[in-house]
């Protein structure tokens, strides 16, 4: 069953998003670069992908709006702290006429998956993370769609909050760079073909 989310006619202004596209992370220079900004930077490059530059808006974060093959997308980075993060994406399923779960997709990392890793999901846990946990605590579902971008796990006794409220360093830096832009490719076929055509392409490769 399809659950549909309240919203008021003020709240819903003019055509209504195909997809709405969170990048998770945490506000400020002191958390740029940091494994947990991992999804932020994502939806960044894809808002200069389209030279459409993210602003502030009430909605308690960032947000952009571009068309990828005539689909009306919304971009937005929550201005929240990570753990807060459904605070924002419930303003911005209303902002945008987001009725639909599946048209939400979360861009954000994955200590579960090794470094540079990429997988496209539908639904499923919350694997520990506090942004998705905020999320489906206000959404009250957690069908929405995700792109995961492996962070890898914490080396020896280091807490996994640490690990990833840390910037990696040269080698690993670089490797993300490269599945940012894997991961801004999976978003845009998501868009174009869907979700399940970017899992078969993107969750299936050696």
């Amino acid at each position: 069953m399809i659950r549909r989310f309240g919203r008021s006619s003020q709240e819903k202004r003019g055509e209504p998003a195909s997809l709405l596209v969170v990048g998770l992370g945490n506000p400020g220079s002191r958390f740029e670069g940091t494994r947990h900004n991992a999804g932020a930077e994502v939806v960044a490059l894809l808002a200069e992908r389209h030279s459409t530059p993210l602003r502030k808006s009430k909605e308690l974060a960032r947000v952009a709006e571009v068309r990828i093959r005539e689909e009306r997308v919304a971009l937005a980075v929550p201005q929240t702290f990570m753990n807060e993060s459904g605070q924002a994406v419930v303003k911005l399923v209303h902002r945008h006429g987001i009725d639909d779960p599946t048209r939400i997709l979360i861009v954000h990392d994955e200590l579960d998956l090794p470094v540079g890793e990429l997988r496209v999901k539908s639904g499923g846990g919350l694997a520990g993370h506090n942004g998705l946990r905020s999320i489906t605590a206000h959404l009250k579902t957690q069908d929405y769609l995700r792109v995961r971008i492996g962070v890898g796990k914490p080396p020896g006794r280091q807490s996994g909050a640490d690990h990833v409220l840390r910037r990696p360093g040269v080698a690993e830096a670089t490797e993300l760079a490269v599945v940012a832009q894997e991961a801004a490719d999976a978003v845009e076929m998501i868009v174009t073909v869907g979700v399940d055509e970017a899992m078969s392409r993107f969750n299936t490769r050696p």
